[in-house]
């Protein structure tokens, strides 16, 4: 027997208060329960004791930042049709709400049903493949919002494991606090962030990750929002914070997030996604937004939820954790009885269509509605203003040094690659073991030379994975406005030098002098500087790669590749004379760096030596290094080895200047891709020009 409800409703005026409440005697009969169970509620005209309390309670208009959508409707554009034929699919439908300083507000509903969608939309970051139409207005205005006043804090917690939780914070408030703050003022807003979000006893611990034990989960979290909190942001955002967290980690964290809106001078604003918390986490929400297949179920006072469902015929057991009732009623993914849990009981579209209906009726919808209006006729005055930071040399010094201890602390970066050098080279030095002058020296040369330049450097990729973390916290650092594309490039550079000279040197040394290369520190000198330029040029073209193809096994066979074509036609494996024109030689030789690599180091071993030569009567003779590099190895004659060097630098500058650009060109394709996609609607005059995944907030270059 399936459960039946009944609702009663009358109504009383209560003058001295202002308040007109309607009670509500919720009759319920289940197929278990031989007696009616009667549920009275109260039900609160919630306008004016609602106004009056945030009179009272909230701060002055022109304090924080006030956040209001209306009507915002989200699409996304697939390449594959939907069901009904359809390329686009709406993830919000819409919805309107508004956002407090001194208030939290939680995004709830099951999965896919828009919470993040919701949260990027107000945040300006939207994919490039969506269309956003309606109003999203920043204290009333429509406005971008500026550096320093807002931070987003993803559900992925993409750091640099390898730092200590006080030196990840201080290095970031060194990037994102300006000049005119000293380096003590800088640790000091280092520290008072960190004992905010309960770490002080963590500081020196390293945050940890794949293969060394660090930080738990809720730390990490917890970090994650120190670094964002650093400029004393207006506007929080934070996605699922709580995602992979036991339940006593999830309280600890909410509830650290939930004294930020009250904690320092300016209140704060904030927004947080969560998927299922707890019942306490639930008590610390002031505001609720729950999202059905992106539609609003309920917005309002989280302590009156209870009371909407119930009133809606869903009333919350007892004992039950009410997000845990709320999401169990409008999750339609399973169709399980709303109260019972039992298959094909009471259809769950019709539940969330009624929630949906009734909520629309309701004095809270009216209520949010006029909440809304009012905020956007409000004049708060001019738009918030950008907050500045470091400079471009403060920033690339940060950064450079932050990379080099990172290169230093991770044995997988370099020094693991060390270890395969040296036993490389030591491998080549004994098969090669003192080449001599011989005539069969002279391919012995060639070869040992070419896999030096090639095979030795190939093995760079393995490298790839750490670049790719890299870019990671690149692209979530950049987005929030950090620092700029340049400094990156240029700390990336600067700081892998001192690691690559010396897995050139080292492996260098054992293989040059073991094999018995050309005698000379001049000539040494060469062979290890052409060694370090093919390391270096090496690690850029992996970091192009890894700025187009972030999956690190789709990056590594793509360098590879790169590299196996270049080899092929750097003129070794088939003589410059013979290679092909089309394509192959022109332009594949002449971009490959292998051909100024090979041809650099041959001219470094072979001008200045003699080798003996018989002919076929029995005769010897001497064979000079000029006659070899140009009848044997086809080299290019017309200019020394020191202009093959200069190539290599120039092709490193070159590919550094690449990823600059990659980099920058990805950015302005994602802006020019959304602004078209927002062009094209029909309501587009009513978008807020957010451009997703971009650093709306004004870094620099």
């Amino acid at each position: 027997m399936a459960s039946s409800t009944s609702l009663h409703e009358y109504s009383y005026s209560n003058e001295s208060a202002g308040i007109r409440t309607a009670v509500l005697e919720v009759e319920t009969v289940g197929h278990n329960d031989p007696l009616p169970r009667t549920t009275t509620v109260t039900r609160s005209g919630l306008g004016a004791a609602r106004n009056r309390n945030r009179n009272e309670n909230h701060p002055k208009l022109e304090e924080g930042v006030f956040l209001t959508w209306e009507d915002l409707w989200v699409t996304v554009v697939s390449k594959a049709k939907s069901e009904n034929g359809s390329r686009s699919r709406s993830i919000l439908q819409g919805v309107t709400g508004y956002a407090w300083p001194g208030e939290l507000l939680a995004i709830m509903g099951p999965s896919g049903c828009g919470k993040s969608t919701l949260l990027d939309a107000l945040g300006g970051r939207l994919s490039s493949n969506t269309r956003q139409t309606g109003k999203i207005l920043i204290n009333g205005q429509k406005q971008a919002l500026a550096y320093g006043t807002s931070a987003y804090v993803t559900q992925d917690d993409t750091l640099i494991t390898t730092l200590t939780v006080s030196e990840a914070v201080y290095y970031s408030a060194q990037l994102q606090l300006p000049d005119s703050m000293s380096k003590a003022e800088k640790k000091e807003r280092a520290e008072i962030t960190i004992r905010e979000m309960g770490l002080q006893d963590a500081m020196n611990t390293r945050i940890g990750g794949w293969g060394s034990k660090g930080l738990s989960g809720g730390q990490k979290r917890r970090v994650s929002i120190c670094i964002e909190l650093l400029t004393r942001p207006n506007l929080l955002f934070l996605d699922e914070p709580t995602s992979g967290l036991d339940s006593a980690a999830s309280y600890y964290v909410m509830s650290r997030i939930a004294n930020l809106d009250k904690t320092g001078g300016t209140p704060r604003t904030v927004i947080t996604s969560i998927h299922q918390p707890s019942s306490e986490v639930f008590q610390l929400f002031d505001n609720l937004c729950l999202l059905s297949a992106g539609r609003t179920v309920y917005f309002g006072p989280a302590s009156t939820a209870n009371q909407f469902f119930s009133l809606c015929g869903f009333p919350c057991p007892t004992l039950q954790n009410p997000s845990d009732h709320f999401l169990k009623t409008i999750n339609k993914d399973f169709e399980q009885d709303i109260e019972q849990g039992m298959v094909g009981r009471t259809p769950t579209e019709v539940a969330i269509d009624t929630l949906v209906k009734s909520y629309k009726e309701s004095e809270s919808y009216q209520q949010v509605q006029r909440q809304v209006a009012e905020l956007c006729e409000q004049d708060f005055g001019e738009e918030l203003e950008k907050r500045s930071h470091a400079g471009f040399l403060t920033q690339s010094f940060v950064l450079t040094r932050r990379s080099f201890m990172n290169m230093y602390r991770d044995r997988g970066y370099y020094w693991l690659r060390l270890a395969v050098y040296i036993t490389m080279a030591l491998g080549l030095g004994t098969i090669y073991q003192d080449l001599g002058h011989s005539y069969e020296s002279i391919q012995a040369r060639g070869s040992l030379l070419m896999f030096v330049s090639s095979f030795l450097t190939f093995m760079a990729i393995g490298g790839f994975p750490s670049f790719v973390e890299d870019m990671k916290v690149f692209e979530r650092e950049r987005l929030n406005g950090h620092y700029g594309v340049s400094a990156f490039v240029f700390a990336n550079t600067f700081s892998s030098v001192p690691f690559l000279i010396l897995i050139s040197v080292i492996p260098g040394t054992i293989t040059y002098y073991v094999a018995g290369l050309h005698k000379g520190s001049e000539h040494f000198v060469y062979f290890a500087c052409v060694l370090f330029a093919c390391m270096m040029l090496v690690e850029s073209l992996m970091m192009i790669v890894a700025s187009i193809v972030p999956n690190f096994l789709m990056g590594i066979m793509a360098g590879a590749g790169i590299q196996g074509l270049m080899l092929m036609c750097g003129g070794f494996f088939r003589l410059p004379n013979d290679i092909p024109k089309p394509l192959w030689k022109f332009p594949l030789y002449y971009i490959a760096f292998h051909k100024y690599a090979y041809q650099g180091l041959f001219k470094n071993e072979f001008i200045g030596t003699t080798f003996p030569s018989s002919d076929q009567g029995g005769k010897t003779s001497n064979l000079g290094g000029e006659h070899i590099l140009r009848d044997i190895w086809q080299v290019e004659m017309g200019y020394s080895e020191w202009v093959d060097l200069a190539i290599l630098v120039g092709m490193i500058l070159l590919y550094r200047f690449l990823f600059l650009v990659i980099i920058k060109a990805t950015e302005k394709v994602k802006t020019i891709t959304t602004l078209l996609a927002m062009s094209l609607n029909k309501r587009s005059m009513q978008v807020l020009v957010n451009p997703s995944s971009l650093p709306v907030h004004g870094g620099n270059l």
